[in-house]
């Protein structure tokens, strides 16, 4: 079964969240994963929602997700990711 990390962002530091999509990028790619959407948040329907980027990941299974985002290569950069933004990750199955 399909699963899906959700980011969602607010960004603080261009540069450094440049540096830190260079890497995560092909480190998804690695784990056998996908970016599916890269944008914006251009509505909330319902409710509030503090972080106007999102990111959505696709990975074969919710195993695989965590196995990239708890490898010893994306915990790496993590403080780069730290600099460019404030986040929240979660795993939607």
């Amino acid at each position: 079964m399909s699963a899906y990390v959700i980011v969602n962002a607010t960004p603080k530091n261009p540069e450094k969240l440049k540096e830190y999509g260079g890497q995560a990028g092909p480190l998804v790619k690695q784990f056998g994963g996908e970016v599916v959407l890269n944008g914006g948040v251009t509505d909330v329907l319902n409710g509030s929602h503090d972080h106007p980027r999102c990111v959505i990941l696709k990975f074969e299974t919710a195993e695989a997700a965590r196995a990239w985002y708890n490898s010893p290569e994306y915990q790496a950069i993590i403080p780069v990711r730290d600099e460019g933004a404030d986040t929240v990750f979660y795993v939607v199955e």
